[in-house]
């Protein structure tokens, strides 16, 4: 069994805290892990602010910063099977699934070096500058301390996402995981010693609700982000308030995958099973709204009931799965709860509905690929479930399914399946959300922009706008004009 330790200051330590980790698959221990008492979270963001203000990383060029995320990656990728297979006991993930996460963020690590060495952290203002009068200057500085605080569903690619800007920008992290799924972060922490990142730039904790808000109410931090629900969000958001504290929310979602009347309907199919189904329904922009144009309603349904009959629910382990269980009791409890909400609501079920049951199934929490078909109305329509549940809404057109698709207080992904590009960009810029597939689903760049509209957040991550998320810019105002005699306005006081 795995023995997971606080880094912080660039040392592994223990606490007189501890707990055990379980596999999702088969409640079987996986890890011990020692929790920070408060002293521990503080002195973890004492180190932080050290090293925030330490000559070594304050002076530290930008390219050397660069070199270190691109170890960072190289360093991944050595341990990718490593990773991979901890990522599977840590949280369930099938094979397919968990080598993609070490890949994705092994090429985070590897995209964000490249944006680092281009990005002008100095930049003159050609507009707003006068000869003879003033030259202006616009200087991105890191913010200061952050902390950073994420969820159990992608525990390795959420921690680069966070970790990468801390270094691309210069700024210090607390980072704490999920209690759930802490282990392939202690992997990470390796890896962050190992290449030589100075001490206390990023230490790693873990922990529950008390140890992120004991954190974030050090006054030290100013910055904080956050991947989680929307309700836990909100708690976040008052907390970060008192201080005024940056903040950086990934939220909620309830996509919409709209598809139109002219879509390939083979691809379609495939496309809304892996938008909903996907890792077990637990990942924030899962498309479980889907909105099916009445023309080809009854011809995509029967293809796609024919079709998820066809995906493996299977062990984490068994490279046929097409996804595994739900990361514990209860989170299962919880789909179960919606499933049977809608089955009081009228909403008609046409495929599963179920747990798996049976053999190694049964040390596990598996839920059978659901189907619902539903109306506004049903709850399910409204509220995210994080689980392999899909409610489908025929429409009559595009204009519905625009209005029915910005009719949530989400909007973090979306997709639209037509033939017609020019028709399909149409209705995707009229989505209200962070990110619009066309014909495609849950693939992101690293160098674009990812987070949402209205309640599923603040600010964004990767691309260029995640590193200036962590980023202050100050403008620097040069006199070009050194002669009293051609400065009137101090004139003002005389």
């Amino acid at each position: 069994m795995k023995e997971i330790k606080l880094f912080i200051n660039g040392e592994f330590r223990n606490s007189i805290k501890e707990f055990t980790t379980t596999n999702p698959a088969n409640n079987e221990a996986v890890a011990k892990v020692y929790l920070p008492t408060e002293k521990d979270i503080d002195e973890a963001v004492d180190a932080a602010e050290a090293a925030f203000y330490s000559k070594e990383w304050r002076e530290m060029d930008q390219n050397k910063r660069a070199d270190i995320l691109e170890a960072i990656s190289e360093k991944m990728k050595v341990r990718r099977n490593e990773l991979t297979e901890l990522e599977i006991a840590d949280s369930g993930s099938c094979v397919r699934k968990a080598k993609a996460d070490v890949h994705n963020a092994a090429s985070y690590f590897k995209v964000l070096a490249g944006q680092l060495r281009k990005f002008q952290f100095e930049v003159k203002d050609e507009s707003a500058s006068r000869a003879g009068f003033s030259n202006n200057f616009k200087i991105y500085e890191p913010i200061g301390v952050c902390a950073q605080i994420i969820p159990w569903n992608f525990p390795l690619v959420m921690a680069a996402w966070k970790i990468g800007p801390v270094i691309a920008s210069g700024c210090t992290t607390v980072l704490k995981t999920a209690q759930e799924t802490p282990v392939t972060a202690f992997v990470l922490a390796e890896i962050l010693k190992d290449v030589g990142l100075p001490k206390g730039v990023v230490n790693i904790i873990t922990g529950g609700a008390s140890e992120g808000a004991y954190l974030l109410k050090n006054p030290k931090v100013r910055k904080v982000a956050f991947t989680g629900s929307t309700n836990v969000g909100r708690k976040i958001m008052e907390l970060a308030g008192k201080n005024l504290q940056r903040l950086s929310l990934e939220l909620g979602g309830k996509s919409a995958n709209i598809v139109l009347d002219d879509a390939d309907l083979s691809l379609a199919v495939d496309g809304a099973l892996y938008a909903f189904l996907y890792h077990s329904g637990q990942a924030c922009d899962s498309g479980t709204r889907l909105f099916v144009e009445e023309k080809v309603y009854p011809t995509f349904k029967e293809a796609l009931l024919k079709r998820v009959a066809e995906v493996k629910v299977g062990i984490p382990t068994d490279p046929a799965a097409g996804y595994g269980p739900v990361i514990n009791k209860k989170q299962f409890e919880s789909i179960m709860g919606y499933i049977n909400t809608s089955k009081i609501e009228g909403a008609k079920l046409l495929f599963g509905g179920e747990r798996v049951t049976g053999g190694e199934f049964d040390k596990g929490y598996y839920i059978k690929p659901t189907l619902f078909e539903v109306t506004p109305d049903n709850t399910i329509f409204n509220e995210e479930i994080f689980g392999p549940v899909v409610a489908i809404t025929p429409v009559k057109n595009d204009e519905e399914a625009i209005k029915l698709a910005n009719k949530s207080v989400y909007g973090l992904a979306g997709a639209v399946w037509s033939k017609n590009p020019e028709r399909a960009r149409n209705v995707a810029k009229q989505l209200e959300t962070g990110t619009v597939w066309i014909n495609e689903y849950h693939l992101l760049n690293p160098g674009m922009p990812f987070g949402g509209y209205k309640q599923s957040g603040l600010g964004r991550e990767m691309g260029e706008e995640g590193l200036k998320a962590y980023l202050e810019v100050k403008h620097l105002w040069i006199s070009d004009c050194d002669e009293r005699a051609k400065k009137p306005w101090f004139d003002a006081i005389f």
